[in-house]
């Protein structure tokens, strides 16, 4: 246990070594450890700052190790930070509180004395100075925490002669003035006065001190008697000094209120001076609307002339004609308040522009609607003598001699609808006439031109689809399909025709790209199609509410807003998307209805070549697929219209490739003595250079996976087939036709194949080992049943080197074998060998020297096993084979010169 002795004297080190450097004062130190914790004691110390705002704080202090009265602070809080402090029992033997801070502290006192002490001066100073949120005080004495209560008094009194306990006066103690040390002057002063003084002793030096602080005291008295009369003088000033200040501010009431009343009057003349300015404001905002009205609505008595009698039918009275429709427009748009268009005179002069609206429309409609007729009728007269394939370009003409006439169209458009409508409807209904016949006619032309081109079948195809059955027979197969022999091929085209084609559908194409293209610009100029009409305000006026007035717009405050800006504001605004889509919609209606005819002849020419050659649906899906994929307009009538007959393309060529698969599906295999190539392997070479253009430059990747459905289709194919033939093995039909599409798949330069190319050498390579294997077998059998018995004998464990011994492995024995085996009759039996593979092989491939070649490397490598085994078991028995590596590889070669 600590004494009050060392806590002092703790205490005194703290507030010298810590506290004094930075003006503070400790007001109670607490020696502590954390609870459950034996670590070296530590220091929570209550601190303040001096007047005239103290600030207190917590800090919590440790020594720093292996130094004696060497202390640092290691946390300090402020009381604001405590959120409760628990003393855990209200006894007073514990020794355990918490404190919560930003986090819950576990202390344990080493001495009851220092906790109480502390836990009182804590709660009082937060008390005193706390601010906010104060924290609370849990399960501590109640004692502890009133002043002057009857516990604490009886405590007081058990605790000492004076009433005074402990507690009560180190609390005491704690609020005394600060204890200051001496400064070195100071130090220095005390120093030299006990040196001046003779005096050993302590009490004599007091007792001369007292005598001298006396005489000096006394002194003093005598200087503030002798001052009495200044003093009197200088409070008479001051009564003085008083009595004119009560004056003064009597005075200044005075003035303020006289002030007062003059504010009050200055109020009311400012309140009647902005009166008068919001009524100027208005008047004068009043007059700008109406000069506003008065212009818009003013329409000058020639346009008004111009209106009831327009002259069209001169470039003169057309440009006359549109200046007075837009003035006119203009007028009927006007940005009017909707307040100002309930005016009587507004709406009667609404009223006047409505009638020279209609008196207008009519001869303008009229004479539009007479053009269109006139001008279809003149183009339609004119004969088509041309055998070009090229589409008239009469059209332009038309297209000419409506131009001037755009800007009245525009304005019919955005002031009357349903005449627009009409007009439109009349233009599409006569131009549609004209290009129905071009198309027909241009169509027939192309047709007629690649007929021509065809051999075997040109006379019969007249432009029609039914000439197709006519060229074909009950038992013909379409032309290329590969499950079939080409000899029951229907007639087909040839390379040359089908380039010639493919020259004449992309002549088609851009002539109807052209035409197309130069109708829909006209279109969206002529009839503004790009443009969503917004409705006109004349109509808008009707639907005002009568009932309301003018007052509403006048200002009536200075924040108020003019009749002007965004409230003038009529117009509807919309999403840009639905905007843009509405347009699409619009030129792609008209433009179907001028072209209604394009689409369905344009799948007509398509098919009925299709029909005669299949293949055309691959030109065709190419070519269409560059104009789509190149269109700038995607969502513009020519682009729907080709991808429309793309859709119907891919749908053929699709169905062209199904037709193919199941083709090599029901193949047969040939019934000829040699099996050799399939007649799907046979026929892949013809279709993979007709469609290698095509496959190599598609972008579609279901294209690509339907040329590899074909290839894999073949693998299967040749492995199920080969089985089939009844005279020619299946190794040697795998080994042909694998490397027949290992041949053609090097040659193809499609990406993509090198998978399969690899696959089919595989295959192949497969193939030829299995054959060889089969069909050689082993020339000298004899000889490798006995090196069999050699290594039984060798496995049950008998040595290499004593195989001799054996009687049925003796050398004796072995030369018996190898005598059977001269090398003319090894010779004798390759001879008859190769005849035998010669007939098993077809002479297409030229695969006999490749499969000779093999059972070469075969032969040897038997020899060289026969050889080892020899050397091994019969090592100095000078026991070889009658023939050596150089003699078989004399033996093949001769054989292969000789056939």
């Amino acid at each position: 246990m600590f004494s009050i002795g060392s806590l002092a004297k703790v205490k005194h080190i703290l507030q010298k070594e810590l506290f004094n450097g930075c003006g503070e004062r400790v007001l109670s130190v607490v020696t502590v450890t954390k609870a459950c914790k034996k670590k070296r004691a530590c220091y929570l110390c209550i601190a303040t700052t001096g007047p005239p705002v103290p600030v207190v704080t917590i800090c919590l202090v440790k020594q720093i190790e292996q130094k004696e009265n060497e202390y640092k602070k290691k946390r300090t809080w402020q009381l604001e930070e405590i959120k409760w402090v628990d003393g855990l029992s209200e006894q007073f033997d514990v020794h355990e509180f918490d404190m919560q801070v930003e986090k819950l502290y576990k202390w344990y006192a080493l001495n009851l004395h220092e906790r109480q002490n502390f836990l009182v001066v804590l709660y009082k100073q937060i008390q005193k100075f706390g601010h906010g949120m104060k924290a609370e005080f849990r399960n501590l004495p109640e004692v502890w925490l009133r002043e002057n209560s009857p516990e604490k008094l009886s405590e007081c009194s058990d605790n000492g002669s004076g009433g005074r306990s402990k507690i009560e006066a180190e609390t005491e103690d704690e609020e005394l003035p600060e204890f200051t040390a001496l400064t070195e002057k100071e130090a220095i002063e005390l120093t030299k006065l006990f040196s001046e003084c003779a005096f050993r002793d302590a009490q004599l030096l007091i007792e001369k001190l007292s005598k001298e602080l006396y005489n000096l005291d006394g002194a003093n008295m005598q200087s503030v008697l002798a001052s009495e009369k200044q003093v009197k003088v200088l409070m008479d000033h001051i009564d003085r000094a008083i009595s004119e200040a009560d004056r003064f501010e009597k005075r200044l009431d005075t003035y303020e209120e006289i002030l007062g009343h003059a504010k009050e009057t200055m109020e009311k003349i400012g309140g009647k001076n902005a009166m008068i300015k919001i009524a100027n404001n208005n008047n004068i905002k009043l007059k700008e609307e109406l000069s506003n009205i008065i212009t818009q609505l003013d329409l000058p008595q020639s346009q008004q002339h111009i209106l009831e009698n327009p002259n069209l039918k001169t470039p003169e009275g057309r440009e006359l004609a549109i200046e007075a429709a837009q003035y006119l427009q203009q007028a009927l748009n006007s940005n009017i308040n909707p307040a100002l268009q309930r005016l009587v005179s507004v709406r009667d002069q609404m009223k006047r522009f409505e009638k020279w609206k209609q008196k207008f429309l009519g001869p303008v409609s009229r004479h539009l609607n007479n053009l269109f007729i006139h001008l279809s009728n003149e183009v339609g007269d004119i004969p088509l003598s041309t055998t070009e394939i090229v589409l008239s370009k009469n059209h332009l003409s038309i297209h000419q001699e409506l131009k001037p006439y755009a800007e009245l169209m525009h304005w019919i458009k955005a002031m009357d609808s349903k005449t627009y409508d009409g007009l439109t409807a009349v233009y599409t209904k006569s131009l549609s006439k004209i290009y129905e016949r071009d198309i027909r006619n241009f169509f027939t032309l192309a047709k007629l031109q690649i007929s021509e081109k065809l051999r075997s079948s040109r006379e019969d195809l007249d432009v029609s689809t039914a000439s197709a059955s006519k060229r074909t027979t009950v038992s013909a197969a379409p032309y290329g399909t590969l499950g079939v022999n080409k000899e029951q091929w229907a007639s087909g085209v040839d390379v040359s025709d089908r380039g010639h084609f493919d020259a004449v559908l992309e002549k088609v194409l851009t002539q109807l790209e052209r035409i197309a293209l130069n109708e829909q610009e006209f279109c969206i100029d002529f009839f503004e199609t790009d443009i969503v009409s917004p409705p006109t305000k004349s109509n808008a006026f009707e639907e005002l509410n009568k009932t309301s007035d003018l007052s509403q717009f006048l200002l009536v405050s200075p924040s108020a807003t003019s009749l002007g800006g965004e409230a003038g504001s009529n117009i509807t605004s919309f999403p840009q998307k639905k905007v843009d889509r509405q347009i699409n919609e619009e030129i792609r209606k008209l433009m179907n209805t001028l072209f209604g005819c394009l689409e369905p002849e344009l799948v007509s020419f398509i098919q009925s070549f299709e029909r005669f050659d299949c293949f055309y649906s691959l030109y065709v899906l190419e070519r269409l697929t560059q104009h789509v994929m190149s269109a700038q307009d995607t969502h513009s009538f020519l682009s729907m219209t080709f991808a429309s007959v793309l859709v119907q393309v891919k749908r053929n060529f699709d169905r062209f490739m199904q037709q193919q698969l199941q083709s090599i599906r029901d193949a047969k295999v040939p019934k000829r003595s040699k099996c050799g190539i399939l007649p799907y392997v046979e026929n892949f070479e013809y279709f993979s250079q007709t469609s290698e253009n095509f496959f190599r430059k598609s972008t579609r990747r279901t294209d690509m996976e339907k040329f590899i459905q074909l290839i894999c289709a073949i693998f299967d194919g040749i492995n199920i087939h080969a089985k089939e033939h009844p005279k020619t093995s299946a190794h040697v039909v795998r080994m042909e036709n694998y490397h027949h599409m290992y041949s053609l798949l090097a040659q193809l330069k499609i990406p993509g194949l090198d998978e399969y190319k690899k696959e089919a050498k595989t295959r192949y390579n497969d193939a030829l080992n299995a054959y060889v294997i089969q069909y050689f077998g082993r020339p000298l059998e004899k000889l490798n049943l006995f090196f069999e018995g050699v290594q039984q004998k060798i496995a049950q464990g008998v040595k290499e080197t004593e195989i001799s011994y054996q009687m049925a492995f003796s050398k004796q024995e072995l030369r018996k074998v190898i005598s059977q085996y001269p090398a003319r009759e090894v010779k004798k039996g390759l001879e008859n060998l190769y005849k035998k593979v010669e007939k098993h092989l077809c002479e297409e491939e030229n695969l006999l020297q490749v499969v000779w070649h093999a059972m070469q490397e075969e032969f040897i490598e038997q020899y060289k096993f026969l050889e080892e085994r020899i050397q091994k078991c019969y090592a100095g028995a000078m026991i070889s084979l009658e023939f050596n590596i150089q003699d078989i590889l004399n033996f093949f070669s001769d054989i292969a010169r000789s056939h």
